[in-house]
């Protein structure tokens, strides 16, 4: 019998561990089959190149509950190690036996998918338990050993009568962790951290119904099976030649099986160099929807799941996508928890913009009625990409589709072609027209198709910051949304219309409306337009309304201590035969009462008209029905 004490710098390490090295302790369970999944790993190798004499075979890892005795165990078929094994990667806290194998088998055992770096995986068991024992047999040949340690510094190590290859390690779960002796629980944790491990694990047994014979002599068989909760070969670790798209969609259903709806599209990630990363990206349907879930990417190590926070990983803009990336070059703190701070990272996040940005060419290119179909329910994670990422914005120049009233969707380039085709002044800047609801604007978007406009229809959240983002990038592009202040004379310059009323007319009808228009609110204007047009048309300032909106979505604003007046124009058509009544209407009464009727007409086509502005509408409108 061997005792002595662990070599660790401090004596109070093991509540350090406890409190501090990882920030939830349902990790130790992941940490330990990490490690299983390594020792086995490891012994394929030994295997492969011929330095084990052990038949491989097919090895799982096995995680029991014995409630009675308060333990759960966790049990592989791997290596195993040697008491002079236990005494050095055991005793000596933090000796990385995952890094030394590595580095002793540098060059034939980079792919081998072993995990561990850091060497305290196995110390997160004092967090859930009282007494940890490890049971253990090496592959080589040499006696089994039987550590025991309590959570203080003192251990025993004997040996043990085992006489199967692998290691047992028997946690006894302390009086504050008993829901790690529930199986739902177990079950939740080995779903979440070991979903997509490479060596199956077995947690209990279930039962299987196949048939056997023929006719009369047909049989239901029932037979007890190895309950495997792992897919030890996930898509993302597949070559995109072996997949097709069911198969994706299958994977899809597996990550998610409470999402109902089928992705869109997605994207297969499998770089070798300057790092290593494979994973699936996809696209799901979010319409106009920024504030979405952002934590449904999954980031794994070596099939390891680490968070599902890849903030920083992850370009901030396709964090609204869903999917696993892994890596083993993602640089994490040491309880593999999160990430940390490394100019790897920003590579990594760089590849995945462009890959992103490649696959969306790529669909353009070949398929674009495929990806106009699809881009109402993506256009928000593009339009977000062009605003945060410069070279994504490069990119997408070539790809990104703008969605017209008529249903219809055109690049940049081609919206310029078309508009240059109206403007007989070339060096005019080019006046691109656009609708955020078509409903609300159907008066204004029917005026200027009328003149030959192709009207956009830009309905996302943060439309205001890409529109001005474009303005920037070409300064002699100008977008106007269709009931802007200026529609007036955009819906009109073909073909200048001859006003109806004299100067002195004018000058007559100008006080008349003012007097009953709010002054606060409204600016008069009159002007000579179709007599088919409106009589009153109600327009902003396109910079106004665009800051207005862009400040609700973060940005703008400042200059008004955070909030824009509401100040708008009240065109009115002075060709109008309601224009011309009011003018020569003889009461004041009726001429008020005309007035505010044809104001409340242009408020209600642009849902300006609410609450007790709008009872009182509805309650003059039936009086003059009357």
């Amino acid at each position: 019998m061997a005792s002595g004490k662990i070599n660790v710098a401090v004596e109070n390490i093991f509540p350090l561990i406890k409190k501090f090295l990882y920030s939830d302790h349902e990790i130790f369970l992941r940490e330990l089959i990490s490690n299983a999944t390594d020792a086995t790993l490891k012994l394929k190798h030994l295997s492969n190149i011929g330095e084990s004499k052990e038949d491989y075979g097919t090895p799982i890892i096995e995680i029991k509950i014995d409630k009675d005795k308060r333990t759960l165990h966790v049990i592989d078929q791997g290596l195993g190690m040697t008491t002079e094994e236990v005494n050095k990667y055991i005793n000596e806290l933090a000796f990385s036996g995952a890094e030394e194998f590595i580095n002793q088998y540098k060059e034939s055992a980079k792919d081998s998918g072993i995990i561990g770096h850091f060497g305290l995986g196995f110390y997160s068991a004092f967090m859930v338990a009282e007494k940890v024992e490890i049971i253990t047999k090496s592959h080589k040949d040499a006696p089994a050993a039987h550590w025991t340690c309590d959570g203080s510094p003192e251990y025993t190590l004997v040996d043990h009568d085992k006489a199967d290859r692998g290691t047992e390690i028997i946690l006894h779960i302390d009086s504050e962790s008993d829901e790690f002796l529930e199986e739902n629980r177990i079950n939740e944790l080995l779903s979440k951290y070991n979903k997509f491990m490479p060596i199956p694990i077995k947690f209990g047994t279930r039962e299987e119904t196949h048939e056997e014979g023929e006719g009369d002599d047909k049989k239901e068989i029932k037979e007890t099976v190895d309950n495997i909760v792992n897919n030890t070969n996930p898509a993302w670790t597949k070559k995109p030649s072996d997949l097709d798209d069911e198969a994706y969609k299958s994977f899809y259903r597996e990550l998610y099986p409470m999402q109902f709806e089928e992705p869109l599209f997605h994207i297969h990630l499998n770089v070798d160099y300057p790092f290593a990363l494979t994973g699936i990206l996809y696209f799901p349907k979010l319409n106009n929807e920024i504030n979405v879930q952002k934590d449904r990417i999954q980031l794994y190590q070596n099939q390891v799941f680490v968070t599902d926070n890849v903030e920083g990983i992850v370009p901030e803009f396709l964090t609204m996508l869903r999917g696993v990336i892994d890596s083993p070059d993602i640089p994490l703190n040491v309880s593999r928890s999160y990430l940390q701070a490394d100019g790897a990272v920003k590579k990594i996040s760089n590849y995945i913009a462009k890959k992103v940005a490649d696959k969306l060419q790529s669909i353009f290119k070949n398929e674009r009625q495929s990806l106009e179909e699809k881009w109402n329910d993506i256009k928000v994670v593009i339009e977000y990409g062009m605003l945060s990422e410069d070279k994504f914005y490069e990119k997408a120049q070539k790809f990104n589709l703008y969605p017209t009233t008529d249903g219809t969707y055109l690049t940049l380039d081609e919206l310029k072609e078309q508009t240059k085709a109206l403007q007989t002044d070339k060096d005019e800047k080019l006046i691109q027209l656009y609708a955020a609801n078509i409903d609300e604007q159907h008066a204004y978007i029917e005026a200027a198709k009328a003149k030959g406009y192709t009207v956009l229809l830009l309905d996302s959240p943060i439309v205001g910051h890409l529109l001005q983002k474009l303005e920037q990038e070409d300064n002699k592009l100008s977008f106007v949304r269709v009931d802007s202040a200026h529609i007036d004379k955009l819906i009109t310059k073909d073909e200048p219309q001859l006003s109806k009323l004299s100067d002195e007319e004018k000058e007559t009808l100008k006080p008349l409306i003012e007097n009953v228009v709010p002054k606060e609110k409204y600016t008069v204007q009159l002007e000579a337009m179709d007599s088919e047009a409106a009589p009153f048309l109600i327009t902003q300032p396109e910079f106004m309304r665009r800051m207005k909106e862009m400040q609700q979505t973060g940005g703008g604003g400042g200059m008004f201590g955070g909030g824009f007046p509401d100040m708008y124009q009240l065109v009115v058509n002075v060709n109008h035969p309601l224009v011309g009544q009011i003018l020569e209407t003889k009461t004041a009464k009726k001429q008020e009462r005309l007035i505010k009727q044809s104001l409340d007409l242009a408020r209600l086509s642009q849902s300006l008209l609410k609450g007790e502005e709008l009872t009182a509408f509805i309650k003059r409108s039936y009086d003059m029905i009357k």
